[in-house]
């Protein structure tokens, strides 16, 4: 600590991706940074969870493997608490994991308007024709 106050203290976290030797955060790339931060986060969830959890973008550093690894984990932190997680995201393959997606799109300068689609009744409906 550079600090005798450890409120006025840095937090350095080191982490070991596999296959690779123990490093400081910031050497990492930002696809394990992202890991990092996401396996920190979703740690202190199952010891003491939230009701609502946002995440800006989170999958953006990752690769289409991982992106896959993160919408299983999201699948599992959502059976084991009762958080609702709300994500945000450009990514497809995380969009078509969702049940649910919100989008803004703007039809006219100026006027945003929001677009809710439930994707397992959008699905039934496609089955169904």
């Amino acid at each position: 600590m550079d600090s005798d106050d450890p409120l006025e203290s840095g937090l350095e976290i080191f982490a070991q991706p596999p296959g690779k030797r123990t490093q400081a955060l910031t050497l990492l790339s930002g696809g394990e940074k992202a890991l990092t931060a996401m396996a920190l986060i979703f740690a202190v969830f199952l010891t003491n969870p939230s009701p609502i959890c946002v995440l800006d973008e989170v999958d953006a550093p990752l690769d289409d493997a991982n992106v896959d690894r993160f919408c299983r984990l999201m699948e599992e932190m959502s059976k084991e608490t009762d958080t609702r997680f709300l994500i945000i995201t450009h990514h497809p393959l995380t969009m078509a994991r969702m049940s649910r997606l919100f989008g803004v799109t703007m039809q006219e300068r100026g006027v945003s308007q929001l677009v809710s689609v439930d994707l397992e009744t959008a699905e039934r409906l496609r089955d169904a024709s």
